[in-house]
């Protein structure tokens, strides 16, 4: 099974979105039963049923080296795990670590103790980021943070996983903030599982027309 790809020609420095999400949108605790119980979320760990072989193998082959910009949630779980787990991910404690918060201090132990971590306050830093030289930034997880990025169109690129469950209540990918942009599909592959991973990338605003013009 294999992608059915287009050229991307964009060589900017861009955000990715990655993110895992049933057929309603909910993106929350995809990876374990106590990743994140908050709002009386029943359901964490519920990816892996629907996982396989091409599932996986994609997973790997996004587990590129990049830079990340993660929200304060995110990163304090991945803070406490990925520093001692780099093996899985050679990547992940290499690449820089932007978190976005207004909360967490610049000499948290969190931040000094995972090297190339940095925090992070505003949007205007996230264009800054954004306009400087290095490796694509690519978001896991951090839904409140893509809602920001949606809100104010920073989100160059999806990678998406749509699972075939319905989850009903749970943290969202999309909220009603979202700036309206087309995106147009460079990559896809349906697992055996029944999972439709889609790749998009940003093409502009949305057009409109009458079906029977």
């Amino acid at each position: 099974m294999k992608f059915v790809s287009f050229k991307n020609n964009n060589d900017m420095r861009k955000i990715i979105v990655h993110a895992m999400i049933s057929l309603d949108g909910v993106m929350q605790a995809p990876g374990g039963i106590k990743e994140d119980t908050s709002g009386g979320f029943k359901y964490g760990g519920w990816v892996k049923p629907l996982s396989d072989e091409a599932y996986n193998k994609v997973v790997q082959k996004e587990l590129q080296p990049a830079d990340y910009l993660l929200g304060r949630k995110t990163f304090a779980m991945w803070a406490a795990y990925w520093p001692h787990h780099g093996d899985f991910w050679p990547g992940i404690n290499e690449g820089m670590k932007y978190v976005l918060s207004k909360k967490i201090k610049k000499n948290d132990p969190l931040v000094t103790g995972w090297k190339n971590s940095v925090v992070i306050r505003t949007v205007a830093d996230i264009k800054k980021i954004k306009k400087t030289k290095g490796m694509d930034i690519h978001v896991w997880g951090s839904s409140e943070l893509v809602h920001l990025l949606f809100k104010h169109d920073l989100a160059d690129e999806l990678r998406l996983k749509i699972h075939p469950i319905i989850l009903g209540k749970g943290k969202k990918l999309f909220d009603t903030t979202a700036m309206p942009s087309n995106f147009t599909l460079t990559e896809s592959i349906v697992t055996g599982k029944g999972v439709l991973i889609a790749y998009y990338k940003r093409a502009g605003k949305v057009k409109t027309a009458n079906i029977d013009a």
